[in-house]
């Protein structure tokens, strides 16, 4: 595996200059650790057994290179195997349409079936498609497909590979598929409701093939630590990690969720002036922030800040989240050192940033009917030396429809929320059998979803072993 990442980008520059065929194996627009996984290790297999060395075979990442420092598992499992993020290929470092319109392309589809609206040329370029949901139409009889319900892509994957000659699969390889199985399927917990007994099958079959792979809990706990592991993130990219934004008629409001204390994040080195940049380069006028860290058992803690240079809308906005009774979030103040944000620990910690946007929502409608902007009433939480009251007089970009519209940009992370009223592209339903009880939005699993699952089943478990049941 190894060597052949590192020989990519030179086949890829002989094909460009000699106009030979070229075979690009592309993961989703998500690009989780399953997509970019199965991309990779499909494409190895290709290129390990095709009978007419014809074509190269080339991984592709779907998503730009800038942005892959935002999975951080991702980037955590190839340190770990010591392959080097510049022998991976991203696609805007590809022309695929130019490609096809050369009659060079060929393209397997793998995590995915269909490709967005953007990449329709290419459907006559499809070849082959390695999914695991539910196919959405039929493809012409020239595209093989493979299509199983299980809870992770790579399970078909390992397969595929296995159905072949015995020396491809290496250990590198095992390795990768071996930690996306066990991550996607939480760690094979039935409980769960995401792993199928062909994942739990494969995933015993690579372990009893290559005995020297670590424990599954140890796999999937330092996965699960890398996905929350914030560290290295600027404050831009923590915030476009798991990002959902939503508009109204005259402004657009950003929600992310970070995984850090508030006091921690509002204690970054120009936090202020970067989330300012934040909100000004993508036109969003404010932003609701959900910081997520854990106590023993897993048990999540919130705290949520609210950013906006304008002192009407942040106080708008402050003033329906703490006025919500659908569901009651808790509020207290705590203290900020930054004007222009208000900070609050969340008392009721089952709210999850779900529960928090149709509130934003309701606000935003209220916001729509006013003729003009007119402060609203002081909260009763106003700080009383917040001089930062200035009016952002950037005219609002509006839709047909008369909707403001943020700057559009690529749904990044493992968003909890699913809403018609995004501005950003839908992430493709990755690693989760249709139907699970996970099953509860698009994407069907975060991290912090996967905690709050473990929180109930420990819950649970507490409940069956406590004194009064013996």
């Amino acid at each position: 595996m190894e060597l052949f990442l590192g020989g990519c980008r030179a086949a890829l520059q002989t094909c460009l200059r000699s106009h030979c065929k070229l075979h690009v194996v592309l993961g989703n627009e998500a690009c989780d650790l399953d997509s970019m996984v199965s991309a990779l290790a499909l494409a190895y297999f290709f290129a390990k057994t095709a009978p007419e060395k014809r074509a190269a075979f080339i991984p592709v990442l779907n998503i730009p290179r800038s942005d892959f420092p935002l999975r951080t598992e991702s980037t955590f499992l190839l340190k770990e195997h010591r392959i080097p993020e510049s022998a991976i290929i991203f696609r805007d470092e590809i022309d695929l349409l130019d490609l096809h319109r050369a009659g060079l392309l060929s393209l397997t589809l793998v995590d995915h079936h269909v490709l967005p609206s953007q990449d329709t040329a290419l459907e006559e370029a499809v070849v082959e498609v390695v999914d695991h949901r539910p196919l959405e139409w039929e493809r012409s009889p020239h595209c093989r497909v493979t299509s199983e319900l299980v809870g992770s892509c790579a399970t078909l994957v390992t397969e595929k590979i296995l159905q072949g000659p015995m020396e491809v699969l290496d250990q590198t390889t095992a390795a990768l598929l071996h930690g996306t199985i066990v991550l996607d399927c939480v760690n094979m917990a039935p409980e769960a409701g995401k792993v199928t007994p062909k994942d739990m099958h494969f995933a015993s079959l690579l372990e009893s093939k290559f005995p020297d792979l670590p424990p599954r809990g140890v796999v999937f706990e330092a996965l699960q630590n890398a996905k929350l592991d914030v560290s290295g993130l600027t404050t831009d990219q923590m915030l476009r990690k798991d990002l959902k934004a939503i508009s109204g008629k005259e402004i657009a409001v950003a929600l992310s969720s970070v995984y850090v204390t508030l006091q921690d994040f509002l204690c970054r080195l120009d936090v202020e002036q970067d989330l300012s940049t934040f909100c000004q380069q993508r036109g969003y006028d404010a932003l609701v922030l959900m910081a997520i860290s854990f106590h023993g058992r897993n048990e999540p803690f919130r705290q949520l800040a609210v950013y906006s240079q304008q002192e009407a809308l942040r106080t708008g906005v402050c003033q329906s989240l703490e006025d919500s009774s659908n569901p009651s979030l808790n509020l207290s103040l705590l203290e900020s050192p930054h004007p222009t944000i208000r900070a609050y620990a969340q008392g009721n910690t089952a709210a999850s940033r779900k529960k928090v946007l149709p509130i934003v929502k309701d606000f935003l409608r209220e916001w729509g009917h006013r003729a003009t902007m007119q402060p609203c009433r002081k909260t009763r939480a106003e700080p009383t030396d917040s001089s930062s009251g200035s009016t952002d007089s950037r005219p609002p970009e509006k839709g047909a429809a008369g909707r403001k519209e943020p700057a559009k940009s690529q749904r990044l992370g493992d968003d909890l929320l699913g809403d018609e009223d995004t501005h950003l592209p839908p992430t493709p339903m990755n690693s989760l059998v249709d139907e699970c009880p996970l099953n509860q939005g698009l994407p069907k699993l975060s991290a912090e979803a996967v905690f709050e699952k473990f929180n109930h089943i420990a819950v649970a478990h507490s409940c069956e072993d406590s004194p009064e049941k013996k």
